[in-house]
Parts: structure tokens; sequence; C-alpha cells
């Protein structure tokens, strides 16, 4: 296990590192972009990994500092058997990233996602100190029955509960319900389709049932935020649904959102240059 923010390899300038969390979990993440450059931190949804943002992460590296995290029981970050449920680990997780980093003011986290429950979560427990904007792509800040703002999907609802099963060929049947939802109803993008699937597959079924055991509502931590946001979702998303991004929207003072029209869940891959153009033009703005 490396020590905070050590880093175990380089790749052409990018650097993989980790960091130990709050409760001794560790924490694997991903450094690309100039280091000098203000930090955008990416958090990637449910049953992914670092690599999901593709091609996008490295657009966004050409003038960011792009830090894109292995959410706890996901990709190569520790995978506990208990925890998921207690939102303070999420928060300490991002925290601990933040600070193996040194990075104490001008932040901007990008959830997509449940990362934007991440997100959430680290906002309710630290506070926006070090954090100049938040981004919500596709994703919420709340989560559980009856909770506002935390409405599930058609296809979640219908992957549920096959995704938790243990069985590969059920598993892979359950998965099959989200179809083209993170690429997009467009051209075919099999590749970044299939990459998503790949981590789906290889996140643990005690953990893709794990983060689904909880019940939060951030709503009074959006109410208090300061800082801007951006809500970026599509119109059409039948994972996460827009009227969670609205509520965000809605709930923040500063809060601006851009609804894709026809668009679905991953909009980093559905539109990778609007994306990038988007998230960039907002934390031009800052």
């Amino acid at each position: 296990m490396g020590a905070r923010g050590e880093t175990r390899v380089n790749l052409g300038g990018m650097a993989i590192r980790d960091v130990v969390s709050v409760d001794g979990t560790e924490i694997v993440y991903r450094v690309s972009g100039p280091p000098e450059a203000r930090a955008l931190v990416l958090l990637h949804g449910w049953s992914a990994d670092l690599r999901c943002w593709g091609d996008a992460a490295d657009d966004l590296a050409e003038r960011f500092r792009v830090i894109a995290v292995d959410l706890r029981g996901h990709g190569y970050s520790g995978k506990p058997a208990t925890g998921y449920d207690d939102p303070k680990n999420w928060a300490g997780d991002v925290a601990a990233v933040l600070a193996a980093e040194k990075i104490t003011a001008d932040a901007v986290l990008l959830g997509w996602s449940y990362g934007g429950l991440v997100l959430s979560d680290y906002l309710a427990e630290h506070g926006a100190g070090a954090l100049a904007g938040v981004i919500y792509s596709g994703s919420m800040a709340n989560i559980g029955r009856d909770v506002p703002g935390a409405e599930v999907g058609s296809a979640m609802a219908a992957a549920i509960p096959g995704v938790f099963e243990e069985s590969a060929g059920r598993a892979v049947r359950a998965f099959a319900a989200f179809g083209n939802a993170n690429t997009g109803p467009g051209a075919d993008k099999g590749p970044a389709a299939q990459r998503l699937f790949g981590a789906s597959l290889a996140t643990p079924p005690s953990v893709r049932k794990g983060l689904f055991y909880r019940t939060v509502d951030n709503t009074e931590t959006l109410r208090a935020l300061d800082i801007p946001v951006l809500v970026l979702h599509g119109a059409d998303d039948p994972v996460v649904p827009v009227a969670n991004g609205r509520y965000v929207a809605e709930t923040a003072p500063k809060a601006t959102a851009s609804i894709w029209e026809g668009a679905q869940h991953g909009l980093f891959i559905e539109d990778r240059a609007r994306f990038v153009a988007e998230v960039s033009g907002f934390i031009d703005n800052l």
C-alpha cells in the first residue's frame, strides 16, 4: 500500500497514485494534465471505474489537472466488506484524495451518476471551502425511498435485482437492461459501451448491492451551497431521471442547468465534444 499521494506508475505524464481513507480503505486515483492547472476531480458512477471517462478525460487534461478516482469498492481501490452505507466514508475518500494532492482551494468536483451522491456526501461533511464549483452529470444528490430528488429510472428498475446476482450469466442479462443508456441512441459506440459493461461486471456483486442500501437526503446541504453548480442531464435519461438533475438545479442557489434534449445517461460518451466544452466553459467562468 502506497503512502499518501505516492506515485505507483508514471505513464506518459499520467500518474497512478493511492491514499488511505478515513476508515483505512485504499483509494486509487489517476492524475493527468498540467500540474499547475486547476484541479478537476472526476467521480464515476455505480459499478464503473476511473477509466469510464475515456477520451473525455484526456481532452479535459489538456487544460486542467484531472484527477480521476476509483471509488471504494470499484476498480483498483479497496473493497471493504461493509461501510458503503456511511456517507462519512464516501466524504472521507474525496477528502483524502484532495489532501494527498495538497488541494486546499479552487478545485472542481464532477460527479457522474452515483458520483453526484458521493460529491454531495463530501459537501455535507466537509463543506465547500476547498472548492470553486461542482458539476452534476446525469446524477443525483439524494438516495432512498420517498426522498426528494431520488427517483429510480426505468432502466435501473429493470436491472434490479439481477445486477446483484453472483451468477455471471444472470448478471450479464440484467446489465443488458441498460441497453445504450450510457452511450446514447446515435452512432455505434461499441468499444466505449463494452468498457462500461466490463467495469460493471468487474465490480463485486456485494458492492453493487451495498451502494443501494442507504438513505441520504442532502437537500439542506444543497440549499446552503454558496458556490456555482452546473447540472448536465439528458432529458431522456433512463437510469437517473432528469427530475433528479432538475431537483439539484432548483435547490442549489447558484445552479445552472443544461438539459440535453434527446440525450441519455453517459453524456461524456454520447457527445464528448459538447461535454468537454460545457465543463470547460463552466470552469473558465468560475
